[in-house]
């Protein structure tokens, strides 16, 4: 596609596709990832609108259609995060003593629950060791985000664990 025909495109409709799609997301990130999405798709197609008569109406259609994409890939992704979250995973060495299994099921599905954000950097820092610096370089963030995300994460699975350990130590 030209680019003085994609700039006339964009003149013409991403202020509405904007705000068409910020309605039905309520996500500006989301929102600009998929107009950004639509003109991708335009540029590596470009005989994507030749037999187009309604250049917004089709616009529009392939805009919902995207954000309907989005909902059900997101949808599917949350209902498998849920799914493993209550799964007990073989995330530890199994042991024979039933209150160490039990504790070992329930961090697991307590891990499970953690954001993905905070379950990587304890991940990182409680099973492969590695300093927040390390982890920081690793994943991309500054030093202090892995440091909270890692304070947050001992924080939530404190909270989530301490009835269970409480139950364990007072027998």
């Amino acid at each position: 596609m030209p680019t003085q025909e994609l700039e006339r495109l964009y003149d013409a409709h991403a202020s509405s596709l904007f705000a068409f799609l910020l309605n039905l997301t309520r996500d500006e990130a989301d929102t600009r990832d998929l107009l950004q999405d639509i003109f991708a798709r335009l540029v590596s197609r470009p005989g994507l609108l030749d037999a187009v008569r309604d250049e917004r109406g089709f616009l529009i259609r392939m805009a919902n259609n995207l954000a309907l994409d989005s909902f059900r890939r997101r949808e599917t992704r949350s209902l498998a995060q849920a799914h493993l979250a209550v799964e007990c995973i073989d995330l530890f060495v199994n042991s024979s003593d039933p209150d160490e299994a039990a504790f070992r099921c329930e961090l697991a599905s307590a891990l499970g629950e953690l954001p993905a954000e905070q379950r990587a950097v304890v991940h990182l820092k409680l099973w492969e060791g590695l300093t927040f610096e390390a982890i920081a370089s690793a994943l991309e963030i500054p030093l202090n985000t892995a440091a909270s995300r890692y304070r947050y994460g001992l924080d939530k699975l404190r909270g989530q664990l301490r009835p269970l350990y409480d139950e364990i130590r007072s027998r």
